[in-house]
């Protein structure tokens, strides 16, 4: 019997799924967390083998003793995951010292942790992307800017998400900058204007590519944290041909095996001296995990599958039993709490019921990005999603005084 070690099964919610796939092709789903057992729902509980709870999976000894003592329960660990930005590194980490190699050990992973780092598969794979260079001095970053102009958009070398993220617009903001005492290495770029769209999928142990999408984002997750804006985003039943071009060499370039994998394009808006005409497709970065939040909810909704029992028959198999005509598009809608709105949710519920797929509030540690409530629907029609977006957003009108 294959015995899967997942971490963290309980962050997002709804990851209990993928330890509950490999459990239902006749594995050991050997889950790590620290939430407490009793606390558990059931769902979760019946998804997984075994359950280890450790005080903090910040603490890698504690962690590591609960994967030596699954090795002891249950014999030699076949896959070690966590599906999750945040602990990419230590799942690398935890592979090399338990000689996992059914995923990137330690020499392996800062290829796709580290923004730097991705420049150089990007260009291999022939794709454009914004020059950089790694902040030093508040010299260096005025001669950077003399040479890319402003404004120019600064985020940590090696982070998750948007976090830590500004756009600089002038000199005076650059040296504002320069006065925070930052963390981490940062890294500083030129500006690309653009609308951001993902290639989205499941790459086998081959390195082939066995499940893509593609979602939009018409306003970037950076505006969105930094302005505390509400998000939209959206599934296309019809991935653009030189986005699926550009994912798939991207792909192949960093020579991912038995992973998720989300990475990121601009589509130029206009014309960009060094990367390319309005249209084109220049890269942003990449995430080697699912795509964030509830988006591999998405994936299944959009196309009538189950995306962690494909993922889990990838990792035990390496082959996998689907089909999908790609039917809907489905589309994300997060609200913010200090808005009024002025659809309620049985006004919403009323007309959109038959669409909507999950309405939730998000987990605070995840709202900066992806707002408080949120509502997931899905459409056969693309423009439906717009509409279904415009009644969600619609504001409560301020009365006259």
């Amino acid at each position: 019997m294959k015995n899967f070690v997942f971490i963290s099964p309980t962050f997002p919610e709804t990851y209990f799924q993928f330890p509950r796939a490999w459990k239902n092709l006749g594995g050991n789903a050997l889950c790590i967390g620290e939430d407490s057992y009793e606390s558990l729902p059931n769902v979760m509980k019946e998804a997984m083998s075994d359950y280890y709870q450790v005080s903090s999976l910040e603490n890698y000894e504690e962690v590591f003793k609960a994967v030596a003592w699954f090795a002891h329960q249950y014999g030699k660990i076949d896959w070690l995951e966590s599906n999750n930005e945040y602990w990419l590194e230590q799942d690398a980490k935890l592979r090399t010292d338990f000689n996992i190699n059914t995923g990137d050990k330690s020499d392996d992973v800062m290829r796709f942790k580290k923004k730097s780092n991705m420049k150089a598969f990007y260009k291999e794979a022939g794709i454009p992307s914004a020059r950089y260079h790694l902040v030093s001095t508040l010299e260096e970053g005025q001669k950077f800017i003399k040479e890319v102009g402003y404004p120019v958009i600064v985020k940590p070398d090696d982070g998750v998400g948007a976090n830590a993220t500004w756009k600089i617009k002038n000199e005076k903001e650059l040296k504002d900058f320069y006065q925070k005492d930052l963390p981490t290495q940062y890294l500083m770029e030129e500006f690309v204007p653009g609308v951001i769209e993902s290639y989205d999928g499941i790459v086998d142990q081959n390195n082939q590519i066995i499940f893509e999408t593609c979602h939009i984002f018409p306003t970037s997750i950076m505006d969105i944290v930094n302005q505390k804006d509400e998000l939209l985003y959206y599934s296309v039943r019809d991935i653009p041909s030189d986005l699926k071009k550009a994912g798939e060499a991207v792909i192949h370039a960093f020579n991912v095996k038995g992973r998720f994998f989300h990475t990121e394009y601009f589509r130029l808006c206009e014309d960009k001296e060094g990367l390319g005409k309005k249209g084109d497709i220049v890269g942003l970065e990449v995430n080697m995990r699912p795509p964030g939040g509830y988006t591999p909810d998405m994936m299944n909704f959009a196309n009538d599958i189950d995306v962690y029992q494909v993922y889990a028959e990838m990792c035990m198999y390496n082959t996998v039993h689907y089909q999908t005509t790609r039917p809907y598009t489905c589309v994300y809608t997060g609200r913010r709490d200090h808005y009024t709105y002025k659809n309620s949710v049985a006004t919403i519920m009323k007309k959109y019921g038959p669409n909507i797929m999950m309405h939730e509030w998000m987990p605070e540690i995840l709202s900066s990005a992806m707002g408080n409530e949120f509502y997931i629907a899905r459409f056969e029609d693309e423009k439906e999603t717009k509409k279904f977006a415009s009644l969600i957003f619609q504001k409560q009108k301020e009365s006259k005084k």
